[in-house]
């Protein structure tokens, strides 16, 4: 693993490798900011942080989760005032002020990345940030062009890349030469435009969708394929009907083939796209495609580190790269593309990287999609159990058997629960809900600790909750719900 042997300083509790004095991180996020405190926490004194962009904190408190969960929250609130359910309070259109709200929205980011961020700067005089853009001379040395137009030469004992990743732009003919959006521009825009479509059927594209329609936006979704296509396709045609529900337009097994930009000459442009399924016209369009790692300017060829098809780091399960002494971690990697991932890697990356052996174990990741209902998903699924030669029972249950879902007046969803056949033993779980985020969590601690369906649905749940539907889940297994009294034990 390095040069010399390692030696440990008895007297350290933490085992750092004496012989690892200085880091190296490229990046600024969540990861980089992990690595870095964890390193420090070891015994590492002098750190590099080099970022190129004009802010640290990375792609989540910047112009990711931070700013869209705002969003998200802010439409929702917009669409309960218009269209909630209960009897008695007046309904209207709300007045929305997209200025407005960016702007308080942009402040809460702002307060975020001095607290989470800058301030930790501040307090970490063994942090040194470096403004410049990093890429390899070779295997043991870093190139910076800074801010100064200079080039400044780093070496060091480890590194660590953590560059995160950007928007993925379809190769669309004439796409490049209009002034569409990416969920950075849509998050970021000051007015809500009539129209918008929105290309893309996974997370990001759904999340926005939905938000600009309920803040009063006209939206059209294209779909390659189906909504959330990875996922169980109740999921996907779940949400379908939902979206549909609220007046959104929904084009699946649709491709642009083309998009053409005409400015105005009193107001903006207009877009128009020819699709396989006709032309489209809009004043605004949203890519939500994917994302790509940031890897293309290090030039990791040089270095040695072995990359996939699409330019991510191949790290292993202790973020280790070909290169022994270069690691990564976050949206760059093989990993997935989640800032606590991110982080979790950027935590064992530090361990790793001096002297420890810590392992990052994705087998139960859950995973949310914060639209509404919301989409929560942990271990496997019924499909995917199956390519992997598991022998499964299931059971669905609707929202209309859980009694929290019922007293909200919106049973729009279910809960899935997937078991190995032989022991019953809890595998997957599958949740379209309202505060479905809120729920996964237990489904997740349940798969981790081997508990059994029957372990599940003996818990005691709290009455009302919307995570009681796991227990209720649990008890269909062996028992019909309907036939259970309130709080059935």
């Amino acid at each position: 693993m390095t040069d010399t042997p390692m030696r440990t300083c008895p007297a350290c509790p933490s085992g750092l490798d004496e012989t690892i004095r200085t880091l190296a991180i490229i990046g600024s996020g969540s990861a980089a900011f992990a690595c870095a405190l964890r390193a420090i926490e070891r015994g590492i004194r002098k750190i590099h942080l080099i970022e190129r962009n004009p802010v640290i904190g990375g792609t989540c408190v910047n112009v990711g989760c931070v700013p869209s969960k705002i969003m998200i929250r802010s439409a929702y609130v917009a669409h309960l005032q218009r269209a909630h359910p209960f009897a008695g309070i007046e309904k209207r259109n709300p007045t929305i002020d997209r200025a407005l709200g960016v702007a308080q929205q942009q402040q809460r980011v702002k307060e975020l990345r001095q607290a989470k961020y800058e301030d930790i700067l501040t307090s970490h005089p063994e942090i040194e940030l470096i403004w410049g853009s990093a890429r390899f001379a070779d295997a043991k040395t870093l190139e910076v062009a800074t801010e100064e137009n200079r080039t400044r030469r780093l070496r060091a004992d480890r590194i660590l890349i953590a560059t995160g990743s950007s928007p993925l732009i379809p190769p669309i003919p004439g796409l490049a030469d209009t002034p569409y959006w990416t969920s950075t521009e849509a998050l970021a825009a000051g007015s809500l435009p009539r129209h918008l479509v929105v290309i893309g059927a996974s997370v990001v594209a759904l999340e926005l969708a939905q938000a600009f329609l309920r803040l009063g936006s006209r939206v059209t979704l294209l779909a390659r394929h189906t909504l959330l296509r990875r996922f169980d396709p109740a999921i996907g045609e779940g949400l379908h009907k939902a979206f549909e529900q609220e007046g959104m337009t929904i084009l699946p097994h649709t491709q642009a083939t083309a998009v053409h930009y005409r400015k105005g000459l009193l107001s903006g442009g207009r877009f128009t796209l020819d699709t396989d399924q006709g032309q489209l016209h809009c004043d605004q369009l949203l890519i939500a495609t994917g994302r790509t790692p940031n890897t293309r300017d290090l030039h990791t060829a040089k270095a040695g580190i072995e990359t996939s098809e699409n330019g991510a780091i191949i790290v292993d399960d202790h973020m280790r790269t070909t290169q022994p002494h270069i690691y990564a971690a976050g949206d760059c990697t093989t990993h997935p593309q989640y800032v606590y991932v991110a982080a979790a890697a950027g935590t064992r990356a530090a361990i790793n990287m001096t002297g420890g052996d810590a392992g990052l174990d994705l087998d139960v990741l859950p995973e949310v999609v914060f639209t509404d209902p919301q989409v929560a998903v942990v271990g496997v699924d019924e499909a995917r159990a199956l390519e992997q030669g598991i022998e499964v029972e299931s059971r669905t249950l609707t929202l209309e058997n859980v009694p929290r879902a019922l007293a909200n007046f919106d049973t729009r969803g279910f809960i899935k629960l997937v078991a190995e056949k032989h022991s019953m033993r809890l595998i997957g779980a599958q949740v379209l809900a309202p505060e479905g985020g809120e729920v996964i969590q237990t489904a997740a601690v349940a798969i981790r600790s081997h508990l059994t369906i029957q372990d599940l649905a003996d818990q005691l749940f709290p009455y009302l909750t919307m995570v009681e539907g796991l227990k209720l889940c649990a008890q269909t297994f062996s028992k019909d719900v309907k036939q259970l009294s309130c709080c059935a034990g």
